[in-house]
């Protein structure tokens, strides 16, 4: 079995937060750099689980792009990444508060340089499309090339909505028409209200259900949904201490999909719970993976 996960390599620079915030003066810091991107994010993580993956994206010619390659060949991952000339790897800043929150500044380089040809989809099973591919214009064409190819192959299809602003920006409409082939989507609470318009995120999961096989709404500190069909399922958050949400997300599609797709037809309930039971072990440390 081999999934593909298209999208985003990017180095993350994590700077967390030491007491309140200072406009025009110094603020402490512990400051680390490490792989990111939310696309070799979710690689990462379904490798660790087990699952052969490989990752298809693009990085600049430079020290970093040669790094974050090496890394993800480390971790497990096949990477099929293109180097791009004259580019440069994409890199996120992640601004981590006390609580663990975070707010993040993207440069996302030489990810908008991916392109149909970058996408190979020969055997595989499952596509995971990170939703950033989508959500410019540049990297859309390869985005929407690899749901088509996908399609076409009878694979089965994951996608996160990836950030409501851009989402927005973007259209619902556009993007819903867009992504009609996938089988699993994975919103967070505020990504399912825009995509559906109802407040509630059950009745947004359901909603989405309507749409798709399944959809898996994060929620945060509250857990997550699972809806299919006519069934809907809350499986509550694990306790742990939250240090940095960074790729929480992330942590939880890998850890639902591994187990989705290592046992079809596995109960919600069994699936919501490695999801959760994942990015539990992410957001008790500092960084995406």
């Amino acid at each position: 079995m081999t999934v593909v996960v298209v999208g985003d390599v990017a180095t993350d620079v994590v700077a967390v937060l030491d007491g309140a915030p200072a406009p025009g003066s110094d603020r402490p810091a512990a400051i680390s750099t490490r792989g990111g991107g939310a696309g070799a994010n979710v690689a990462v993580h379904l490798a660790r689980l087990g699952t052969e993956v490989r990752m298809v994206g693009c990085v600049g010619n430079d020290p970093a792009g040669v790094g974050l390659v090496a890394e993800l060949a480390a971790a497990g991952v096949r990477p099929a990444l293109r180097t791009v000339p004259g580019t440069s790897t994409g890199t996120i800043v992640s601004l981590v508060e006390p609580d663990g929150q975070r707010s993040m500044l993207a440069d996302r380089g030489a990810n908008l340089a991916l392109e149909p040809g970058d996408v190979a989809l020969a055997h595989v099973r499952h596509l995971h499309l990170s939703g950033y591919t989508l959500l410019d214009p540049r990297p859309r064409v390869a985005g929407l090339a690899a749901l088509a190819a996908a399609a076409a192959a009878g694979a089965t299809i994951s996608l996160d909505p990836a950030s409501t602003a851009p989402l927005a920006a973007y259209g619902v409409d556009r993007w819903l028409t867009d992504t009609a082939a996938a089988t699993v989507v994975l919103p967070n609470a505020a990504e399912a209200r825009l995509l559906t318009g109802c407040a509630d995120p059950a009745d947004a999961a359901r909603a989405l259900a309507g749409r798709h096989r399944v959809a898996a709404v994060k929620l945060g500190a509250e857990g997550a949904l699972w809806a299919s069909g006519d069934v809907l399922v809350h499986r509550p958050a694990l306790p742990t201490t939250v240090v940095d949400t960074t790729g929480a997300g992330d942590a939880f599609a890998a850890g639902l999909l591994a187990a989705w797709l290592a046992e079809p037809g596995i109960p919600p309930e069994r699936a919501l719970d490695a999801g959760l039971a994942h990015a539990a072990l992410v957001v008790a440390r500092v960084g995406a993976r």
